[in-house]
């Protein structure tokens, strides 16, 4: 039986090839992952949706730009920071959606809470204070509270996926914790 990591290497050899069908080994590999980082960047599904799949279309058609002896996803992850980098930049002044938005029901694993509005009232209020300080992080803090608390990368992937030390990604991830305590303690304060 095939590893993973076999199949991707023989997927890429394939794309390289010409062949399309290929690249959905990769795709269906990695779309959950791509989604879920590009919406936390973004913090609006459709866009992360969009920006996800505009990743993949560049990453096919940049195939041939990933070396030999590199993995797949930190190269695919540049291209996806770059395309939502790019997004946020392009729309700044956009006020981005709430990731609690009305199009989703609300899932609460306390049956007895389950229809208490005042505690579904203060976890939306949280998810939001959250979600826009994450957004006041600068693009390198709020990249590795991205991939380490939501896509529960170790500190080595994260090394790996960004391209940095494993002592960088710890000093950042440090001092994005801190920046992102300030805010919220700044926006709870604000709210009394």
């Amino acid at each position: 039986m095939n590893s993973p990591c076999t199949t991707e290497l023989a997927a890429i050899k394939q794309c390289r090839n010409g062949s399309r069908k290929a690249f959905e080994v990769i795709v269906n590999r990695y779309m959950k992952d791509a989604y879920f980082i590009a919406l936390g960047y973004v913090g609006n599904r459709q866009d992360a949706l969009d920006l996800s799949q505009e990743a993949f279309f560049k990453a096919y058609r940049k195939l041939d730009t990933l070396s030999a002896d590199n993995k797949f996803f930190p190269w695919f992850y540049q291209i996806l920071k770059n395309q939502c980098f790019s997004h946020l930049r392009k729309f700044k002044n956009k006020k981005t959606q709430s990731l609690d938005g009305a199009e989703e029901p609300i899932v609460i694993e306390d049956e007895k809470h389950s229809f208490d509005p005042e505690m579904i009232a203060e976890r939306n209020e949280a998810k939001d204070r959250l979600w826009q300080a994450i957004g006041q992080l600068d693009e390198k803090h709020r990249e590795v509270i991205i991939l380490r608390h939501f896509q529960n990368f170790s500190y080595d992937q994260i090394a790996q996926t960004l391209l940095y030390s494993k002592g960088t990604v710890m000093s950042r991830l440090y001092y994005a914790r801190k920046k992102l305590r300030e805010l919220l303690d700044d926006k709870k304060g604000g709210l009394l």
